[in-house]
């Protein structure tokens, strides 16, 4: 086993912003790898996420971002389990983040299944005509379709894209970072973006 050490502890907690005594049980169980134990810590938040999937999430805040020159603003609602974590600057700090974000990539939807059905309809056609075009063989369309429109998805929701600030993350990455961190399910509920002259 490898010795773990203050120093170590706290540069994963700078990384991931866990607990100190999570942080140690990560390093301890990663043989002191920074880098598996930073993967632990991601997991445990996805497993914290899906063990507390059904619980109601009455409690959040909505935050808002205007960009310089007020030609633009943003809004988004992130609803999690308790008013104590709703208060808590890392709460505070992802949704300015997301805001942040959808000003940057105008996401058009939250989730895949948040897509309306015309402009799925319309970009399937779209693409499906482009590998027609591309002579690709009707048999292997259909295929080729489910990868393109998977791509699709983290062009146009929010909940898929790559984080603006962050390319090895989404912003789903990012909310199971939080999710880890809080022990509480946090979902982001909606979002809205207006922009002037759009």
């Amino acid at each position: 086993m490898a010795n773990v050490d203050l120093n170590m502890i706290q540069q994963l907690r700078e990384r991931t912003g866990v607990g100190m005594m999570d942080c140690k049980k990560a390093l301890i169980e990663a043989n002191g790898d920074i880098e598996k134990a930073v993967e632990l810590l991601r997991k445990k938040g996805i497993a914290v996420s899906e063990k507390r999937a059904g619980n109601a999430t009455a409690n959040g805040i909505i935050h808002s971002y205007i960009h310089a020159g007020a030609q633009l603003g943003v809004m988004v609602e992130v609803a999690c389990e308790t008013d104590f974590v709703a208060r808590t600057e890392d709460m505070d700090r992802f949704a300015h983040d997301v805001c942040m974000h959808i000003a940057a990539a105008k996401p058009l939807f939250l989730n895949p299944e948040d897509v309306d059905a015309a402009f799925l309809a319309k970009e399937k056609d779209i693409l499906a005509e482009q590998l027609k075009a591309a002579g690709k063989p009707v048999a292997m369309i259909d295929k080729i379709l489910e990868g393109k429109l998977e791509k699709l998805y983290s062009e146009v929701c929010l909940m898929r894209q790559t984080f603006v600030k962050n390319d090895k993350t989404t912003i789903d990455g990012l909310l199971k970072d939080l999710i880890a961190k809080m022990g509480e399910k946090i979902i982001v509920k909606r979002f809205v973006r207006f922009e002037i002259g759009s």
